[in-house]
C-alpha cells in the first residue's frame, strides 16, 4: 500500500478489469464511496466487454473502458491518459501487474488484500489460516477494507446492477417471445461457469428444473452468456422437455447482454446457479438463490452476498478446495464435490426458499 499524505480525495479511480462476479461485488464499494464523497469525481477502469455492468451506475462519474488485448505501447499510452487526470486516490482492487503499472507514481494508492498466503495454504495443504490474516469476509467487504482509512464504512445493503429502460424493454420483449407474461414467476437456471469443475452436471440441472417446473407450475428460463454456455443450455433444454414435456422453457442463452440478463432475472421467483458471475448478478437483483459450490469454499469470499440464499456443497471431502478459481477438470478424476450432490437436495432447498 502506498499512502503518503492521506489527503481527502477529489478525484478517485477504481481499477478492476474483470470479471463479471468481481465487478458486481465492487458495487458496494462504489456506492459507499459516493456516499462518503458526494462531490468527488469517481471513475472506474474496466475491460470493455464488462463495461455495461457499470455504465448505468449513477454513483460513478465515468467508466473508462480498457481493451482486452493491450500491447505494451498501448498500455503505456493508456497509463499516460490516466495520469493526465491527476487522480488523488487510485483504488486497485484487481491487484495485477497491469493494474500496478497503471498506479505507479500516483499520489495515493490502496490495494485489496486478497489473502493470497492463506488462500495458497488452504488449497495446497487444506490448513485454514484465515483467522490469522484478518479473517475471510466476502470479497465485497474486502474491497471496502481498502478505503477504511478514509472513513468509508459498510452501509449494510447489498450489491447493485443498474438497468436502463432499453434493457428492460429488451428483456420484456424476449420474455413475451417465449410466452412469459408479466405476471409469470419462472424458475431461473444458470448452469454454466467459466471453469468446467465449477459446473454441476448438465443432466442434474435438467432434472431439477423439470421437477421444479412441474411442482410449481412455473416456466423455466435458461441463462447463459457465451457461445459455450449456449451449447450447454441447448442440451439442458432438450433434456428438460424429455423429462417434462409440458414445461415451457425460455432458453435465452446467447440472446441477451449481461445487463439485459439482469433485467430478465427480475422476473424469476428463484434462481439455481453454479458459482459464477451470473450468480452474483442474481444476488445484485435480490433474487432467491440456490448456489451450488464444488471445488471452491466460503473462505475465498464469493458466496452470494446479502440476498436470500442457500449454498449447497459437499463439505466432507478432504481434497476440497482444490482451486480458488476453477480448473478444466477434477484433479482427482472423481469429481465428487459435484457428483455427490443429488438432484433431490437442490429441489428440497429450492422448495424451502420458495416458501419463505
Amino acid at each position: 500500500m502506498r499512502n503518503t499524505d492521506m489527503r481527502m480525495p477529489d478525484r478517485i479511480l477504481i481499477i478492476r478489469f474483470s470479471s463479471v462476479g468481481d465487478i458486481v461485488l465492487s458495487s458496494l464499494l462504489v456506492r459507499v464511496l459516493r456516499r462518503r464523497f458526494p462531490d468527488s469525481q469517481i471513475d472506474y477502469v474496466v475491460k470493455t466487454e464488462f463495461s455495461d455492468l457499470l455504465r448505468y451506475n449513477p454513483h460513478l462519474t465515468q467508466v473508462i473502458p480498457f481493451e482486452k488485448e493491450e500491447s505494451l505501447a498501448e498500455l503505456a499510452e493508456f497509463r499516460r491518459r490516466i495520469r493526465a487526470i491527476k487522480y488523488d486516490l487510485m483504488i486497485d482492487i484487481h491487484e495485477s501487474l497491469r493494474s500496478r503499472y497503471l498506479c505507479a507514481g500516483a499520489r495515493q494508492v490502496v490495494r485489496v488484500d486478497k489473502r493470497k498466503f492463506p488462500r495458497f495454504v488452504l488449497v495446497k495443504s487444506k490448513m485454514n489460516l484465515y483467522k490469522w490474516f484478518n479473517g475471510a469476509p466476502n470479497v465485497a467487504l474486502r474491497y471496502l477494507e481498502t478505503v477504511s482509512q478514509f472513513g468509508v464504512t459498510d452501509d449494510g445493503d447489498g450489491l447493485e446492477v443498474f438497468i436502463p429502460p432499453s434493457a428492460g424493454e429488451k428483456a420484456r420483449l424476449i420474455a413475451h417471445e417465449f410466452g412469459l407474461d408479466d405476471s409469470s414467476s419462472p424458475v431461473g437456471i444458470c448452469p454454466s461457469a467459466k471453469h468446467n469443475n465449477k459446473m454441476w452436471p448438465a443432466e442434474r440441472f435438467a432434472a431439477a428444473a423439470a421437477t421444479l417446473s412441474e411442482e410449481t407450475k412455473s416456466n423455466v428460463i435458461l441463462f447463459g452468456w457465451s457461445n459455450d454456455e449456449k451449447e450447454r443450455c441447448d442440451s439442458i433444454e432438450r433434456q428438460i422437455k424429455e423429462l417434462n414435456p409440458h414445461a415451457v422453457v425460455a432458453n435465452v442463452a446467447g440472446k441477451l447482454s449481461l445487463i439485459e440478463t439482469a433485467s430478465l432475472m427480475d422476473r424469476c421467483s428463484l434462481i439455481v446457479s453454479n458459482d459464477s458471475g451470473l450468480m452474483h448478478i442474481a444476488a445484485a437483483r435480490r433474487r432467491k438463490l440456490v448456489a451450488i459450490f464444488g471445488p471452491t469454499v466460503r473462505e475465498f469470499g464469493f458466496f452470494p452476498f446479502r440476498t436470500p440464499h442457500v449454498v449447497v456443497e459437499n463439505d466432507s471431502l478432504s481434497c476440497r478446495p482444490c482451486t480458488h478459481i476453477g480448473l478444466p477438470e477434477c484433479p482427482k478424476r472423481h469429481f465428487r464435490c459435484m457428483n455427490d450432490i443429488p438432484v433431490l437436495r437442490i429441489v428440497e432447498e429450492a422448495r424451502k426458499l420458495l416458501h419463505q
